[in-house]
């Protein structure tokens, strides 16, 4: 198995995708709009993969978190709300915004369950900041870092409740960031003492099963390079200070806050310490060069990798989408007119 988890080109597999998956068994996959166009076309992709892979627990990938980032979108899907509206909601009634957001994470859970997804990149735990850039803007639950903490517990929860693995990102923080990585390199000056803040919510979800880094550099731990690739970053930071033991993978490979050729960005965040690299775009030749440039998963990888994904294994109860949909909208309106 290589530390990979790749994207797709389209609604189906294309044999030179077949092949080169056949050939590397990458860890896992991540879907995007271009993949997802209805229920029988999702529930055959994912069969598919999973039929590849020789393993029902395969990790497939999404983000769907809700506003505009949405990977399975209406009209095939219903719209969910953004993270923003469930921090408005904690200051009319925080319990409430909890377990709204415990209710939608439900819905979204049997949303990805119905189509074969098991992994959602969610929730943000990104402190938002006046000064950021509106990358983060709505998708985060908040400029508090204990209400960003106590939401995304609840989703994590939520999730895992309908049987959906969680991805804390983007560790250690973007919200500060005034440039959008997938365009630029962000710098965030601030110093330690001040980073304290965004750390926060990480390190309340130091358990979460998996966890997602930012392609962002601190001066404050490391000036030469951007957390992904940084070692003093994910050993000290990530791996110590906050504490977190989970499945770590990098931001998108191919976003441009990254420099040099796909295989040296991929063998680049594994040696700073990431047990996976992400590569989204599902351009065959940019997967073929990362897949030459990296070797085995570690042991220490492939351990967090199954534990990760063992946290979905229970085979209790899950509430449906209409349940949990009914549920969270009752939540809010019961709040909203209090």
């Amino acid at each position: 198995m290589t530390p990979l988890f790749l994207g797709l080109a389209g609604p189906i597999l294309t044999a030179d995708e077949r092949a080169l998956f056949s050939r590397i068994d990458p860890a896992g996959y991540i879907l995007f709009r271009r993949n997802c166009v209805n229920r029988d076309q999702m529930r055959a992709l994912t069969a598919s993969l999973r039929d590849l892979s020789g393993r029902d627990d395969v990790p497939i990938l999404i983000d769907q978190e809700g506003g505009r980032v949405a990977r399975m979108a209406p009209p095939e899907w219903p719209a969910l709300p953004t993270a923003e509206t469930f921090d408005r909601l904690y200051d009319i009634a925080p319990m409430t915004a909890i377990e709204a957001a415990r209710a939608n994470a439900q819905a979204i859970a049997a949303m990805l369950r119905e189509v074969g997804v098991n992994v959602d990149c969610l929730p943000l735990l990104d402190v938002r900041d006046p000064a950021g850039h509106d990358i983060i803007g709505d998708r985060a639950f908040g400029s508090e870092p204990m209400r960003v903490a106590a939401l995304g517990r609840a989703t994590i929860e939520g999730l895992r409740d309908g049987g959906v693995v969680g991805v804390v990102k983007h560790i250690p923080g973007h919200g500060r960031a005034s440039a959008d990585s997938h365009i630029e390199l962000p710098v965030v000056d601030a110093d330690a003492a001040a980073l304290e803040r965004d750390l926060a919510p990480f390190a309340a979800l130091a358990d979460a099963p998996m966890g997602m880094t930012a392609h962002v550099v601190y001066p404050a731990w490391d000036a030469e390079a951007c957390a992904s690739l940084s070692a003093t970053v994910i050993a000290g930071i990530i791996r110590k200070r906050i504490g977190f033991d989970g499945l770590l993978m990098s931001d998108d490979l191919g976003m441009q806050a990254l420099a040099g050729d796909f295989g040296a960005r991929a063998s680049g965040v594994l040696a700073a310490g990431c047990d996976i690299a992400l590569h989204c775009s599902g351009d065959i030749k940019e997967m073929c060069a990362v897949a030459d440039a990296v070797g085995e998963i570690s042991v220490a990888a492939r351990e967090r990798l199954d534990r990760a994904m063992a946290t979905i294994m229970s085979s209790a109860e899950r509430p449906d989408l209409a349940e949990a949909v009914a549920r969270r909208d009752a939540l809010i309106a019961h709040a909203m007119a209090a």
